[in-house]
């Protein structure tokens, strides 16, 4: 079973905190890379399978469908419940995470509705079961919004490898069987792929009452004597403790303050996707060639940005006391805390900047080996290769937002709202503009637009928020200059590499192509080994302390 880090965070020390931060994401690193390079595989069969219209509709319409209801139901009960508060209460955390699921079905009711009577239907022909695939995935949301007492339990006690587990088993059994009923019941069209999700998604919740039930029948003692907040299945639901009201009103208050930035945060997020969907930019099949280019582009990001954002979110939450200003907050935690963040500052830019760098001349072979001249023959490696400038965006911006966030008092969060709304409206419009005239590479260039304004907010916060300490973790942005002169001479020399050695003579100057790469890459990480010695002195210190915190376990 999964092994787990269950000790109290009132008994742990920061250092320890940072340690099952560091293993928790290592591990979600780790499952995510093995699960995700199965659904690579998988996906890769499925494109040429199906048609791009299908791509397009699936996997831009009805995953934004899904996303959408997702995050506007949970994602502020998220971030406020995994807050550290002076007067938490478990019960009524508990109590406060259950309004979820009759909130999600009002939710999911509403948009569907939208997804099916509103907006534009695609041909039946072409892609039929267009409206049982919108109630499928609407009533999927609300299937996996059961375990989400027991995701936040699992999150804020450091059961460090259940989530990734979870994730990647329900993540590779949809696509499993998506490819299962495209080749086998290719007639089906959208309904195949409703039976993989919805059956993926009853898995979701299955997984994790089974654990937590094996769980509490079978470490009683150590339960007995931490102050973990559950002791039989019956505490997985919402009740009443004597002398205490049902909700916490500071956690509801922090929760609707949240609830508006995450609407916002969506339309920041997700806003090319509405424009497509909304004003019919693009038609489905330029959709589809969107989407493939940007899980593509994203798989970094999955992969480091996301597990490396989680981590650190759940570490900074647990350092600082929110509103309190960093001279009145604990010394130690400050110190550990900016050195984490000038520490995987430096990490995500170096990660962002090699994908520019080698992810630019490589676009076009990586689409010709993934979908074959379907993808790599029309726009595919320009989306592609624009894509790669956005990723070093996102890179500081999940950091730094995970600061900040965790920082943040409710009055800052709020202000903070108001700011998100301009961001919202620039974004949404210059997706439009930009979209309209620019086709997909115009999206990608207004989501950089986006990410950059929210980056350089992030940065001024964190500058006045440490102004008054010894601390500069901003620092962490800009690797030493020997890196930056082998990462520019790494793609002056493949750029070339690829106008002479690809990608229309076969595989031996493909190969050639990618030895030069190779050789390329070696040597920017002997540069990097040599020069960012910071960087290097705190992963080996949190690796030896990930050890030791294992061997107490």
């Amino acid at each position: 079973m999964f092994k787990t880090c269950h000790l109290s965070k009132q008994k742990m020390g920061t250092s320890k905190i940072l340690a099952s931060a560091a293993t928790s994401a290592s591990y979600n690193m780790m499952f995510q890379l093995m699960f995700r390079l199965m659904t690579f595989v998988l996906n890769a069969y499925i494109l040429r399978h199906v048609s791009k219209e299908f791509l397009g509709v699936v996997n831009v319409r009805l995953i934004l469908l899904y996303t959408t209801i997702l995050m506007i139901v949970r994602e502020a009960f998220r971030r406020a419940c995994l807050s550290k508060t002076q007067d938490r209460k478990w019960q009524q955390v508990i109590n406060l995470l259950w309004c979820i699921l009759p909130i999600s079905v009002f939710v999911a009711s509403f948009f569907a509705y939208i997804w099916y009577y509103i907006l534009e239907k695609p041909d039946p022909d072409l892609v039929p079961n267009y409206g049982i695939a919108v109630i499928c995935f609407a009533v999927s949301t609300v299937i996996e919004n059961l375990a989400e007492p027991l995701w936040v339990i699992s999150q804020a006690f450091l059961f460090v490898r259940l989530r990734a587990i979870v994730d990647g088993i329900c993540l590779a059994l949809r696509v499993l069987l998506t490819a299962v009923a495209v080749t086998y019941f290719p007639h089906w069209g959208l309904f195949g792929a409703c039976c993989a999700h919805i059956i993926s998604t009853v898995v979701y919740p299955v997984i994790y009452y089974g654990y937590f039930i094996y769980y509490l029948s079978t470490h009683q003692k150590e339960i007995e004597t931490d102050k973990f907040p559950l002791r039989s299945w019956k505490d997985f639901l919402p009740k009443q403790t004597n002398g205490q009201p049902l909700f916490n009103a500071g956690l509801v208050k922090l929760t609707w303050s949240f609830f508006k930035q995450t609407v916002l945060k969506q339309l920041l997020t997700e806003g090319e996707r509405y424009a497509m969907t909304i004003f019919n930019i693009l038609s489905f099949s330029d959709q589809g060639m969107y989407d493939v280019v940007n899980n593509l582009g994203s798989l970094v990001a999955r992969f480091v940005f996301f597990p490396i954002e989680d981590s650190g979110f759940l570490f900074f939450t647990q350092s600082f006391t929110r509103g309190v200003p960093i001279k009145d907050q604990n010394k130690e935690s400050v110190t550990l805390a900016c050195r984490v963040l000038e520490s995987l500052l430096t990490l995500v830019v170096l990660i962002g900047v090699t994908f520019l760098a080698f992810g630019y001349p490589y676009s076009y072979l990586l689409l010709d080996i993934y979908g074959g001249e379907n993808l790599s023959s029309g726009s595919g490696p320009t989306l592609l290769r624009w894509y790669c400038v956005y990723v070093l965006i996102i890179a500081v911006n999940g950091v730094t937002e995970c600061f900040v966030f965790a920082a943040m008092s409710q009055k800052e969060v709020d202000k903070y709202n108001h700011k998100m709304l301009l961001f919202s409206i620039i974004f949404l419009l210059s997706s439009y503009y930009l979209g309209k005239h620019l086709g997909g590479v115009g999206f990608i260039l207004a989501n950089c637009l986006n990410i950059a304004a929210r980056v350089a907010h992030s940065v001024y916060y964190i500058h006045h928020f440490t102004k008054d300490s010894d601390h500069y973790p901003l620092r962490g942005m800009f690797p030493s200059m020997p890196v930056m002169i082998c990462y520019i001479g790494s793609f002056l020399i493949t750029f070339y590499s690829e106008r002479f050695f690809c990608c229309d003579s076969g595989w031996v100057t493909r190969l050639v192509h990618i030895g030069v790469g190779g050789v390329c890459l070696l040597v920017v990480l002997g540069a990097i080994f040599l020069t960012q010695k910071r960087l290097l002195t705190f992963v080996v210190e949190q690796y030896k302390e990930k050890i030791m915190h294992t061997k107490a376990e």
